[in-house]
């Protein structure tokens, strides 16, 4: 195992820049993770791993086949993404399972699916893809300007979800395509005097479209829905944080 005292060490900067720069995580294809429990995560779902970065001596053993170095403590914050980091920091390569890699028109790849457009905030996004995880949806599609998936702040927010769940970038006309070869169902989460209540809706087939806090979803987006549903809040409340409302929406397709 190489130790690196360096800041200008090619590991450290590779590592540094695939945390800061998405730019480069998609030249690379890579993404940065940092902790233990993720790296576990990471090797339970077969991830590929591709550099570990431990702060000191390795914690636990993993493959031999996997690159590993070892550096100071103070190394390891330099690099982490975190504020205060014990490591591992590790890079991992962006799964063909996740992104444009999967075509869009795969048919019979989901019997359910939740839809968000142009959520910005990365911490929103990754609960998004750690609730529909647990709540065994089939797909989260990430339609408009999302935040970015690989984003370290979206990677941690999953808390390992990144590494199991399907999720798929595509743009309206793609999403269009998708939902109909899938059978499934479109509905958006909109205020409107014809919005359906939540709970009288037929859950099964379903896919689920929920937009920005700011601005709710686009109208070319809500033209390709063929109803829209509404969660049943008190009169004095407009609306509730994406993240909270995709679990409520995801909760009612799981039960």
């Amino acid at each position: 195992m190489e130790y690196i005292s360096s800041r200008k060490n090619k590991v450290i900067t590779h590592l540094k820049n695939l945390s800061a720069d998405g730019e480069y995580r998609r030249e690379t294809g890579e993404f940065v993770c940092d902790g233990e429990k993720t790296l576990k995560e990471a090797l339970s779902s077969g991830a590929e791993i591709t550099k570990v970065l431990w702060g000191g001596e390795p914690a636990f053993e993993i493959p031999g086949s996997i690159e590993q170095f070892s550096c100071p403590s103070d190394l390891m914050q330099n690099v982490s993404p975190l504020k205060s980091s014990h490591g591992p920091v590790f890079s991992v390569r962006i799964p063909r399972r996740c992104g444009k890699e999967k075509k869009a028109s795969e048919k019979g790849t989901s019997s359910n699916a939740l839809i968000l457009e142009n959520v910005q905030d990365p911490g929103n996004v990754g609960t998004v893809i750690r609730t529909a995880n647990a709540m065994g949806i089939e797909a989260v599609i990430l339609v408009g300007d999302c935040a970015d998936l690989y984003n370290p702040k979206t990677v941690r927010a999953t808390m390992g979800g990144i590494f199991r769940q399907t999720v798929i970038e595509m743009d309206i006309d793609e999403l269009k395509y998708y939902v109909n070869q899938n059978d499934l169902r479109l509905y958006g989460a909109a205020l409107s005097d014809n919005a359906e209540d939540l709970r009288s809706l037929d859950m099964s087939g379903l896919a689920v479209a929920i937009g920005s806090e700011g601005r709710g979803l686009t109208d070319k987006l809500l033209d390709i829905c063929e109803g829209r549903l509404i969660i049943p809040m008190q009169p004095d409340c407009e609306s509730l944080n994406a993240a909270v409302a995709a679990a409520i929406i995801m909760w009612e397709m799981h039960r």
